[in-house]
């Protein structure tokens, strides 16, 4: 045990290696500068949109959902406040299991909109990673994460190309209107229709395949756009982008990532990583003698480690049919250490998700009052799935937001947030 404790601090593994005031201070300086339009990795990307935006009843809208695994489309329709979701479709997101052009891109998008084309003008597009967003409310991509590859998209107007391509294949679009947002911002909106009352302030939070988080942000201090009126506006804060990194192994395994100059914060806690990170510390602690050859031998013969199979390990260690399970079987050692490392790596993720939102409850300005909360509406199977990854943000949330900053919250979940929030943002233009 002495030697996994000193294998856990010598890496910075551990929760007590994120000194939580040092990152919090950097996290917020970081969307400071980003506001400003300076030099930072988070990019606060101002999205036009308030939270008080109006659904009509009966109107419906087209949503698009762009996520990091499903490309997912279907009609919204409000009835006294209620949505209704109709003729939903899921399909592979374009890009994810090789690289696409951009017109294979945009066809694939359009293949499973014009279905529902001529059902409504407004079309709201959920679209789950970095874009610029425009005054007219389309979004040009910025960047792909999750391991998306399709580089020609990049820099490129989604809504104005997906209508053109729909165009060209006939359909009447001159009345056609496009609203994208981020599926953070989608999230927020969700939790601002849902809690109407009873909440300061309102913060969209994903930890799924990616990460990422959204708050609505004093217009006035929105320096890089220039003649703000009064008011709020979401901020897309791309927290994931965070240039953070902590340990040596966290920068070998970043050095192995795709871009393993961007999205720092994002593989060292969500669920597209969390899985891969942990099969590198697991090698370098067989490297060390922390595991056995026994161990390694009976590891290297299983399927390369992700994020759940690690979680089914934490969830129930005794359970022979994870191969985990077996392969400390014999080994009382092995499976501790395995159990410590893991639950290790799980914490120090709960740890720094909780710092990512106690710098944005802050800015959001709410949380102030106890029976008016900053409500956090979080989304992602990561977030909720991962054996104590929940559980340790909320133990950090109260320690760090509530105990040291005197900020109260209330954690919720809002079904098919990307999709209603996406429904909002189109019936608001």
């Amino acid at each position: 045990m002495d030697r996994c404790s000193g294998f856990l601090e010598r890496h910075m593994l551990n929760a007590s290696a994120v000194d939580e005031e040092k990152v919090l201070s950097f996290f917020m300086s970081e969307m400071d500068e980003g506001l400003r339009g300076g030099k930072s990795s988070l990019q606060m990307i101002p999205t036009y949109i308030g939270t008080d935006a109006v659904i009509e009843d009966g109107k419906s809208v087209i949503v698009l959902d762009a996520g990091g695994t499903n490309f997912r489309t279907c009609l919204v329709t409000f009835h006294n406040g209620e949505p209704e979701i109709s003729d939903f479709r899921k399909v592979p997101m374009p890009g994810s299991d090789r690289e696409v052009s951009a017109s294979e891109f945009f066809s694939i998008l359009a293949d499973n909109t014009e279905r529902l084309i001529d059902r409504s003008d407004r079309i709201g597009f959920c679209f789950s990673y970095a874009a610029e967003i425009t005054d007219d409310h389309d979004g040009i991509p910025l960047i792909f994460s999750k391991e998306i590859k399709a580089p020609e998209v990049i820099g490129k107007r989604l809504g104005k190309e997906l209508l053109a391509e729909l165009g060209r294949r006939g359909h009447d679009v001159s009345g056609k209107k496009v609203s994208v947002v981020n599926d953070t911002v989608a999230t927020l909106l969700a939790a601002k229709a849902a809690y109407p009352e009873n909440a300061s302030s309102y913060i969209g939070f994903i930890l799924g395949t990616g990460t990422n988080t959204a708050y609505a942000e004093e217009n006035g201090n929105i320096l890089k756009i220039k003649g703000q009126k009064s008011g709020r506006q979401i901020i897309n804060v791309e927290s994931g982008c965070l240039a953070l990194t902590l340990g040596d192994i966290d920068r070998e395994f970043i050095a192995s990532t795709k871009d393993p100059g961007s999205y720092l914060f994002e593989k060292m806690i969500s669920g597209a990583y969390l899985g891969q990170f942990s099969a590198l510390v697991i090698e370098k602690a067989i490297e060390e003698g922390v595991l056995s050859q026994s161990f390694a031998e009976r590891y290297h013969s299983i399927e390369k480690l992700n994020t759940t199979r690690m979680s089914h390990y934490l969830e129930m260690c005794h359970n022979m049919d994870y191969d985990l399970v077996r392969c400390v079987e014999g080994n009382e050692d092995d499976a501790s250490s395995l159990y410590r490392i893991l639950k290790a790596i799980i914490e120090r993720a709960g740890k720094l998700t909780a710092i990512n939102l106690t710098a944005a409850v802050i800015r959001s300005g709410g949380g102030i009052e106890p029976r008016l909360p900053a409500v956090i509406n979080a989304d992602g199977t990561t977030f909720y799935k991962t054996e104590f990854l929940e559980f340790y943000t909320r133990l950090y949330l109260d320690r760090i937001l509530e105990k040291k900053h005197g900020r109260f919250f209330r954690i919720v979940n809002c079904d098919s947030s990307p999709v209603l929030g996406a429904a909002i943002a189109g019936l608001s233009i």
